[in-house]
């Protein structure tokens, strides 16, 4: 999947999850855009690094770390988007990434494994 794609379906799922979930707020179209964009870059330099540091803990509880982590990244794209994209609690932000991923891959293309 090309990556305007992953962004547009990202800033869809946002929109979606914020009309579903009390507690996640995302002001805007574009506001939900810039959120997909900025959780691109969080994820492609932050979580790397992440997962390396966490490994141990990550087998410990047979990957379910890698939830955190995500939720994490989430709450790290919050602050750099700013208020038009907040969660009112870890709890709300564990429940969106879990959400998220779920989603994702049931819209991923056939092709990407």
């Amino acid at each position: 999947m090309g990556f305007w794609k992953k962004i547009a379906i990202n800033s869809i799922i946002f929109i979606a999850l914020a009309y579903l979930i009390p507690g996640f707020t995302v002001r805007s179209v574009w506001t939900a855009f810039g959120a997909s964009i900025v959780l691109s870059i969080v994820n492609v330099s932050v979580k790397p690094v992440l997962h390396i540091f966490s490994l141990p803990i990550t087998i410990m509880t047979l990957g379910l770390f890698s939830f955190i982590i995500n939720a994490l990244m989430l709450s790290l794209t919050s602050f750099f988007v700013g208020p038009g994209f907040s969660f009112s609690s870890f709890g709300v932000t564990l429940l969106v990434s879990l959400l998220l991923s779920l989603a994702q891959n049931m819209i991923q293309d056939k092709h990407d494994y």
